[in-house]
């Protein structure tokens, strides 16, 4: 393995892929909170980056450790991620609904939520552990390093577009961020059972 441009492309296409769940759900996060400031935008962002930091480096550990155990687990995954995603949106879903016209929007995910939905979003990034498994551990470093600030980037994204989405929709946006996560979960699952 050497350091070319293949490989921090490939980095970055790997990035974009598994950001995909997260600049979902962080669009949802926008349309819940239209209002969210800068700080939060990025302590979210954050979250998601560091989750799709660390769990290829799990990945990679497993593989170079107890790789048996983790072959069983594997099989979880999108259960994990449908149930966390369905709760959390089902969640936003019931307060969208139950919410009058006359309250005021909800504030920006808590500290829970957010970390359910890190490891929701990024639960299908041990995975790619196995992938990077022939890699030194420098190279896999730079390979999630690389994923998360990729992810990062897109998530901001994501919040910017829902947030803007979030104002247009009012009082409606919480019932739809959590029926974006929802549908996030089954296609996670669905994902993985259709191969």
């Amino acid at each position: 393995m050497n350091w070319s441009v293949m490989f921090f492309l490939n980095s970055i296409l790997f990035g974009v892929g598994l950001a995909m769940d997260a600049f979902s759900v962080s669009m949802a996060n926008g349309l819940r909170a239209p209002d969210m400031s800068r700080r939060t935008m990025v302590q979210i962002a954050g979250t998601f980056c560091a989750f799709q930091i660390l769990m290829p480096l799990i990945g990679w550990i497993c593989v170079h450790t107890i790789a048996t155990a983790f072959h069983a687990f594997q099989k979880f995954i999108p259960w994990i991620a449908l149930i966390l995603l369905a709760i959390i949106g089902g969640k936003m879903v019931y307060e969208g609904i139950r919410r009058r016209a006359d309250e005021e929007p909800s504030l920006a995910v808590g500290l829970h939520a957010l970390l359910l939905q890190g490891i929701a979003t990024s639960i299908d990034a041990l995975s790619v552990g196995f992938t990077i498994a022939d890699y030194d551990f420098p190279f896999a470093l730079v390979e999630s390093l690389i994923i998360g600030v990729v992810t990062f980037l897109i998530c901001m994204g994501g919040l910017r577009i829902g947030k803007r989405f979030g104002t247009i929709l009012a009082g409606k946006a919480s019932v739809l961020g959590g029926l974006i996560l929802i549908a996030i979960g089954v296609e996670i699952f669905l994902k993985s059972l259709l191969g």
